[in-house]
């Protein structure tokens, strides 16, 4: 799949609706092993880009992707911000070379794993985009994968992230970023059809 400023711009507005329509829940997740505020952050972070998208008009790919990177690291706190901004800068960086779906979100991945030190099985958002990414290259990214992937979070002990200071305790709660990531792709395939 490509992704092209069209998919980019319908993938945020739906991802966006699925924030806002799910904060509540991102941030009760949040309470037990994070400071609750996860949906609320990434609520806001989200009404910045599209609010960026309405005022600057992105003219390319490259472009959307930077100001999907900057609304979010300067709106959202914790660590979501600057996990999810690398993410979509990774995907900016790359994209005036290479389109291809399934290589910006690798490539996204590796600036995850590389801000917050986080590897598959640390109970973090990573989990899931390991799994995208992976499904992707394969060319069989379905939404049933990405919930598995997110629905797997919840019997991992959190290994890096402010859950980890839980240990033991952080096991049986869904990871939050783990969440909002799932419909993030959940919110891609939706719209990638």
């Amino acid at each position: 799949m490509e992704l092209t400023l069209d998919l980019t711009k319908k993938w945020m507005e739906n991802f966006n609706q699925k924030i806002d329509a799910n904060k509540a829940y991102l941030s009760d997740l949040d309470t037990p092993i994070g400071d609750g505020d996860h949906g609320n952050n990434m609520a806001r972070g989200m009404a910045a880009v599209l609010e960026a998208f309405d005022s600057k008009q992105p003219a390319d790919l490259t472009s959307a992707l930077k100001l999907v990177a900057m609304s979010l690291i300067s709106k959202v706190g914790g660590a979501a911000g600057p996990l999810y901004g690398t993410a979509f800068l990774e995907m900016a960086k790359l994209s005036a070379s290479n389109q291809d779906l399934a290589a910006l979100v690798t490539a996204a991945l590796e600036g995850i794993k590389k801000r917050g030190g986080a590897n598959e099985g640390d109970k973090t958002m990573v989990d899931v985009w390991s799994v995208v990414s992976q499904a992707l290259t394969a060319g069989d990214l379905t939404a049933d994968k990405v919930e598995e992937a997110v629905q797997a979070t919840k019997d991992m002990e959190a290994k890096k992230g402010r859950a980890s200071y839980l240990g033991e305790r952080s096991v049986g709660h869904l990871d939050p970023g783990s969440v909002s990531s799932g419909y993030l792709f959940q919110a891609l395939l939706e719209v990638g059809e």
